[in-house]
């Protein structure tokens, strides 16, 4: 299955990112924790090229601790300060704060021994859509500033939100990128809910996590589903035994596996299968 999902609105917010990159010191950048690398935006690593960056974790709960600790010190090996985030709880929310002011430390004091004795810092947000990027920031301010939803693009436009007196923050819509080059990329956006399921054949994206948690460890699907999968089951087949156990027939006879495969989707995204990550840096470095 090729994925592609590009609305019109998102081909403005890059031209509008562009637009506003010079008025900022800091780029944070909310990937998913559970495909990291997946939900990086490689668009936004030369548009910010010059900027200082924060990459959140964000959905770290959801997560397998272990990789999470991997994946941070191989973002932090390349150059970026990682945090930890949960926007649903607020954890680890307040901490961008401390880490940008941190960042600007230098430049904050150079800034001052010239005489400025005010310097804000500005910062934008970025990140995919449904990456929790308005619930992150309706935590971070401590009110509901941005609009939320469990729909991708539910942010449409930009807006300048000031944290504190020397803290603004940019929030832009979510975006993902023109083409993804690897189809493997686009199936994990679309696992986790990334991509509006409305454009796509939710039988093969649920093929797609069955095969990665398989590959993770057999016993997720077995005890999660109650099911005994073979090692010549094919992923088809193992949806086949998880609707079938859930009790998805149709008239005739017929297994629906399309409601399985909505059941299977909507119980990883939220968290019912438990803490997993769908992929290691290894994997991707391969």
């Amino acid at each position: 299955m090729n994925i592609q999902w590009y609305p019109g609105h998102m081909t403005k917010t890059v031209r509008m990112m562009k637009e506003n990159i010079s008025l900022v010191d800091v780029v944070i950048e909310l990937v998913d924790a559970r495909i990291p690398y997946s939900s990086k935006n490689p668009d936004i690593d030369e548009l910010a090229k010059n900027k200082f960056r924060i990459i959140a974790l964000n959905k770290s709960d959801l997560a397998d601790p272990k990789q999470t600790k991997i994946w941070t010190e191989y973002f932090e090996n390349k150059g970026f300060k990682v945090i930890l985030t949960n926007s649903v709880s607020g954890k680890g929310v307040k901490d961008v704060t401390e880490v940008a002011k941190e960042l600007m430390k230098d430049k904050i004091e150079s800034q001052k021994k010239r005489g400025r004795i005010f310097v804000p810092i500005r910062s934008m947000i970025v990140g995919i859509p449904n990456v929790g990027k308005s619930t992150f920031i309706n935590k971070y301010v401590g009110k509901v500033t941005a609009k939320t939803g469990d729909k991708p693009g539910v942010t449409r436009g930009k807006q300048w939100i000031r944290i504190k007196k020397d803290f603004e923050l940019l929030d832009t819509p979510g975006i993902l990128w023109p083409k993804f080059e690897n189809q493997e990329v686009g199936l994990k956006l679309a696992a986790t809910g990334a991509i509006n399921d409305e454009i796509l054949d939710r039988c093969e994206v649920s093929y797609e996590l069955i095969k990665i948690l398989r590959r993770i460890d057999e016993n997720i699907l077995q005890s999660r589903y109650n099911i005994e999968i073979s090692e010549t089951d094919k992923d088809y087949e193992v949806l086949e035994k998880i609707s079938k156990k859930r009790g998805f027939i149709m008239r005739g006879g017929e297994i629906d596996t399309l409601r399985g495969a909505k059941i299977l989707l909507d119980e990883f995204r939220g968290g019912k299968l438990g803490n997993i990550t769908l992929e290691t840096p290894d994997e991707i470095e391969q």
